[in-house]
């Protein structure tokens, strides 16, 4: 039965939700689903935390995610893992989007009373760091509790890291796939090992002749959105930060590698900037682009037109030629678990997260039909993991995103994330539409990514 849940699972019934997962938003300015809590106090206010604290040694965890289809599911059937050797246990799940679990966390930091949160709650990747710097008494310190964080993914680690203490168990696959059209290629006179372990610069001479034989872009990108600039980012462990927490933008050797390639392949028409998201999904499933770079989660909205199937394959993507520690691998989006400082049993939700989203290869091998791929190394050595998906070729691509996931580079997030992406984004815009010069648009960048920091 296994079997034939993987085949048809990425060609037909398989729905990756953008929100759980941190795929962009339609503005493209933010990771869907996450916001500055501080601006959204007064909603927390009307919505009120239903679920608050621990059933207190009752065999009872209380949760706050987002999105039943993913989140609550992969939560919910982790509990019913558990409870097969521990009897009694339950979780009890609220339905809360990651906007408002931020603010919930900010309302209470600010009334000086944690009671209202819950034993564990979900995070988007990019805002844990600023919410453990901001309010790090609503956090657990999971450091010395037996996670083996080595088993994940050095990059996913580290999003929920800070002054070297683990606060967070990693959850969802945010790895960077380049999913390409192999009937394209093919017309091109190219294969997808042609683009396996490549250059950006051998990548772009590429996109040309593609581009020249069947008139038909490599990219597409939504204008206004750097997701593509920080991924190629990450793809180095570069970051927009400095070790000492400064801005790293005016002067980042690597980011103005990146935003040359970005303008060059625009000039070039190898890369095609859309307004909107709906444009960027059109794009994939019209057949006006030929690959999609982007988050793994971006494989669900590529298998919607099934009679597409087989003409899709997945790889790694280019990597820098100039920036020091290049590597083909990158990340976009994904999302962690923390246990909070209210928790009254944290040995439990410790033991809990540990033999399941650290420790099960049966709960990851149930929720991969909920497009939930693990970070966690074990899993993507399990049958599911490695059996062949008819829609991309054929291919084992699970266990290769799994893989992928072990070797992307670790980068800063920083506290201020949102603040210098949104400033280079809008740098990007001033570059691509106004034709600003590159250092004075990134000098731009740096000053308002400062005056966020510092307002």
């Amino acid at each position: 039965m296994k079997r034939k849940v993987i085949s048809v699972l990425l060609a037909s019934t398989m729905v990756f939700s953008l929100a759980a997962c941190g795929g962009s938003g339609d503005d493209g300015s933010k990771d869907q689903g996450s916001t500055d809590a501080a601006t959204d106090e007064a909603d927390a206010a009307d919505d009120g935390a239903k679920v608050e604290g621990s059933a207190g040694g009752d065999n009872t965890l209380t949760v706050w995610t987002w999105d039943p289809n993913f989140n609550i599911y992969a939560i919910e059937k982790a509990a019913e893992i558990y409870a097969k050797d521990h009897e009694g246990f339950k979780v009890e799940v609220e339905e809360v989007q990651s906007d408002d679990i931020e603010t919930r966390i900010t309302t209470a930091v600010q009334a000086g009373d944690l009671s209202t949160l819950p034993d564990i709650f979900l995070m988007q990747d990019n805002s844990f760091q600023k919410y453990v710097s901001f309010y790090p008494d609503v956090f657990t310190d999971l450091s010395d509790k037996g996670i083996d964080y080595s088993q994940f993914s050095e990059a996913k680690v580290a999003y929920s890291t800070v002054d070297g203490k683990n606060f967070g168990i990693p959850f969802d696959n945010g790895a960077v796939v380049n999913c390409v059209r192999t009937d394209i290629l093919e017309e091109a006179g190219y294969t997808v090992d042609d683009f396996t372990d490549i250059t950006w610069s051998d990548y772009m001479e590429k996109a040309k002749v593609v581009l020249e034989k069947t008139g038909v872009p490599m990219l597409t990108a939504q204008a206004g959105s750097p997701d593509q600039v920080m991924m190629m980012l990450q793809s180095c462990g570069a970051s927009l930060f400095t070790e000492d927490g400064g801005v790293n933008i005016a002067d980042n050797e690597a980011l103005k590698e990146i935003v040359d390639i970005y303008t060059q392949m625009l000039k070039d028409g190898t890369l095609v900037e859309v307004t909107d998201w709906d444009q960027y999904i059109a794009s994939l499933n019209g057949g006006t682009v030929v690959s999609a770079m982007n988050g793994c989660w971006i494989m669900a909205s590529v298998t919607v037109q099934e009679d597409q199937s087989g003409k899709w394959a997945i790889t790694n993507m280019p990597k820098l030629d100039k920036a020091a520690n290049a590597a083909n691998y990158s990340n976009n989006g994904g999302s962690s678990w923390a246990i909070s400082s209210n928790c009254q049993d944290v040995d439990l939700a410790v033991d809990f997260m540990n033999s399941t989203f650290a420790g099960s290869t049966e709960l990851y091998d149930d929720i991969i039909q909920k497009g939930a791929l693990a970070t966690w190394a074990p899993a993507g050595e399990s049958d599911v993991y490695n059996q062949e998906v008819e829609f991309w070729g054929g291919d084992s691509v699970y266990a290769k995103i799994v893989d992928f996931a072990t070797k992307t580079p670790s980068n800063i997030t920083g506290a201020f994330y949102y603040d210098a992406r949104n400033a280079v984004g809008e740098a990007l815009t001033s570059i691509t539409q106004s034709g600003m010069d590159r250092d004075e648009a990134l000098k731009t960048a740096q000053e308002t990514a400062e005056f966020s920091m510092n307002a």
